[in-house]
């Protein structure tokens, strides 16, 4: 299909295609980046107790060859053999650190090029080819397509969730039960402070998968209805965020079909995350109105916009990932006889969500 507008309309899209795919690749190298430096401390917290350990052993070691000549030549051996499993564990653990910020560093990096590129496009003088491909042009099939995308995006980042977090929190409890037990025999004292370093991860980890359950599905959102679930939710996602937030309700709580609340929540638990993670934004403000017999949501941020007018083109290859998550929004708030509206400025987002209380 030929492209018949002026050379340099064609140019101008172009760029801001490309700066608004920039953007999403920065988004995302924020979101990784806030991910690994939670690693980081966490690792950094169990090195700094292993050296603390490998320091003890080494001044009791000291101690002994001052008086290996009283002590039992068996004692001598096992006090050896901990400092060399201790040596190896804190092997062990500083490479895991270092791994992991390798990957920061890498990741800054990768951020570091990519702001330098959008700085530079700004003003790069970009063409299009006369062709290009063709969008869907089944309404029906486009619709299946971001739905199905959508979905398959939520499990990657769950997917990468599980990984990075409870997976790796787990594979170091195994390394720190198996130091345990090999403990209990030789020294009980450091087993028990092991143990309890051991309780102190485990909290930290439940701590995170509970965040996760909650985001996955918060178990309140059935039992205690619509709007304690977003005051709870507010609440934990302003200490995880580096974000100003604030809710507010107008009139008071009413019971709403499952699918009616679960789609409301979903919506601007979605609307949160464009603004923390598309938009860089430093403030969030949700205003709930159920006053009426349609219940109004509007979520206000002060971070990048985008063009409104772009979810208004069919064609996928065009549109940012911000843009095409609005579009499936908007589709499910649609099929129930709800309504979306977004505006947008470089001084921030608007996203109104309308949906019958019944």
């Amino acid at each position: 299909m030929m492209d018949n507008r002026p050379p340099a309309a064609a140019a101008q899209d172009a760029k801001q295609q490309l700066v608004v795919m920039i953007n999403d690749e920065l988004g995302g190298l924020k979101r990784r980046i806030s991910e690994i430096r939670g690693q980081i401390t966490q690792q950094q917290t169990i090195v700094d107790r292993e050296e603390q350990r490998n320091s003890d052993i080494a001044a009791h070691l000291i101690t002994i060859r001052h008086s290996i000549d009283t002590i039992p030549r068996e004692d001598v051996r096992d006090r050896y053999e901990e400092a060399l499993e201790a040596r190896q564990r804190l092997s062990i653990m500083r490479a895991q650190l270092e791994r992991f910020q390798s990957t920061l560093e890498i990741m800054q990096n990768q951020l570091q090029l990519m702001q330098q590129i959008a700085s530079k496009v700004q003003g790069a003088d970009l063409t299009l080819d006369d062709e290009h491909e063709d969008g869907v042009n089944a309404k029906a099939a486009l619709n299946i397509k971001r739905i199905v995308e959508a979905q398959e995006a939520e499990r990657q980042r769950l997917a990468r969730q599980m990984h990075d977090g409870p997976a790796q929190s787990l594979t170091n409890f195994i390394l720190q039960a198996e130091i345990c037990q090999k403990m209990f025999d030789k020294s009980p004292q450091n087993a028990g402070e092991e143990l309890n370093s051991l309780k102190t991860s485990a909290k930290l980890t439940l701590g995170k998968v509970r965040d996760f359950i909650f985001d996955l599905r918060p178990m309140m959102l059935d039992d205690l209805g619509l709007i304690p679930t977003m005051r709870r939710y507010v609440a934990r996602f302003k200490d995880r965020a580096d974000l100003e937030m604030e809710l507010e309700i107008n009139g008071e709580e009413r019971k709403l079909e499952d699918y009616r609340q679960i789609l409301l929540f979903r919506g601007i638990q979605e609307l949160i995350a464009h603004a923390r993670d598309y938009a860089s934004a430093s403030r969030v403000k949700i205003r709930m109105d159920m006053t009426t017999a349609t219940i109004k949501v509007l979520v206000e941020d002060d971070g990048r916009g985008f063009d409104p007018d772009l979810m208004e083109n069919t064609d996928e290859s065009k549109l940012p990932s911000r843009v095409r998550d609005l579009i499936t929004m908007r589709e499910k708030f649609i099929l129930v006889k709800g309504a979306t509206k977004a505006s947008s400025s470089d001084n921030g987002t608007t996203i109104r969500l309308e949906l019958p209380a019944g």
